[in-house]
């Protein structure tokens, strides 16, 4: 059965260490996988996720030291939410405090207790109160126990000058459909999908457009089952909506294609196989440097320029 929502959400970083540090130690995820740029071998790619590495969970980063922080405008990823108990939001604004992360105070969107917070490149990122996903899975590091673990992504939240062309695909090509509004946000939800299945489109006309660095959203990723279903959504965006994406891109642990949706963000659309677990046991996951079989004659020349990470 096709589940739709998000596959993961890859962002641009400063520090490769540092990066690490905060979503590995600060926020308790799962290094999922240490890997390169495929088309930038001289810098990590790193997927922090869930104890199972599963769609919908993962976040990546290309740590790119030297890179300019980026500006956050029309055309660009907002924020990036994730899921965790209800009763653990005053857990976690302990814990931002103890850590120095910056935040906010907490607030209710939708009727959800939302926590909204940065990393230290600035990435807008926030937690969301959820009842009931105690007993979905879990990754816990840091001194974070399982009553206050992340439990993968709630949403992330577009910021658009215009929400109606974004909306027409993200009914008719992911399957989402206008749940809510609240002040200058639009809720679309895929009925059933636990994690990753919210996106929030907020209405900003006026603004600067973003200017992408440290600290902002590369692209989102949508899931697609397997190849034939992704070929389907590509099917309807030309068909339906005169876009045509990339030709297909293997990045071993999915295979991808990208477009621009009508508001300028990066869409990407990603299969769930082979998964994570393709080039490591499952209980191995990230602790080894993963190369594609392209770039392994070059290991020695990629371990080189890398940073170190511990």
């Amino acid at each position: 059965m096709q589940i739709n929502g998000l596959h993961h959400v890859t962002a641009i970083s400063g520090p490769a260490r540092r990066n690490l540090d905060f979503y590995s130690r600060v926020l308790g995820l799962r290094l999922v996988k240490k890997t390169v740029n495929f088309d930038d071998p001289g810098t990590y790619h790193l997927y922090f996720g869930d104890a199972d590495a599963a769609p919908g969970s993962i976040l990546t980063f290309f740590p790119w030291e030297h890179a300019a922080p980026g500006r956050l405008g029309v055309g660009e990823t907002q924020e990036t939410v994730f899921r965790v108990p209800e009763g653990s939001i005053g857990f976690w604004a302990h814990r931002f405090v103890e850590q120095g992360v910056p935040h906010e105070a907490p607030l209710k969107r939708f009727g959800e207790t939302v926590l909204s917070f940065r990393d230290p490149d600035g990435m807008r990122l926030a937690l969301v109160g959820l009842a009931g996903v105690e007993a979905e899975p879990y990754w816990t590091d840091g001194g974070i126990g399982p009553e206050n673990a992340i439990r993968g992504f709630h949403s992330v939240s577009l910021l658009l000058a215009d929400a109606a062309p974004t909306a027409a695909i993200l009914t008719d090509v992911f399957g989402f459909a206008e749940a809510a509004r609240e002040d200058t946000l639009i809720r679309y939800a895929v009925k059933g999908t636990q994690i990753g299945g919210v996106i929030d489109l907020r209405v900003a006309g006026g603004f600067l457009p973003a200017r992408q660095g440290t600290g902002s959203v590369h692209h989102i990723a949508f899931r697609a089952a397997d190849d034939a279903a992704q070929q389907e959504m590509v099917r309807r965006l030309v068909q339906n909506h005169g876009i045509s994406p990339t030709e297909q891109r293997d990045r071993n642990y999915f295979r991808s294609v990208y477009f621009r949706e009508p508001g300028h963000v990066l869409f990407e659309i990603a299969t769930d196989i082979p998964g994570f677990a393709v080039d490591e046991l499952a209980a191995e996951l990230g602790r080894s440097l993963k190369l594609p079989a392209g770039l392994e004659a070059h290991r020695a020349q990629i371990e080189a320029v890398l940073p170190e990470l511990a």
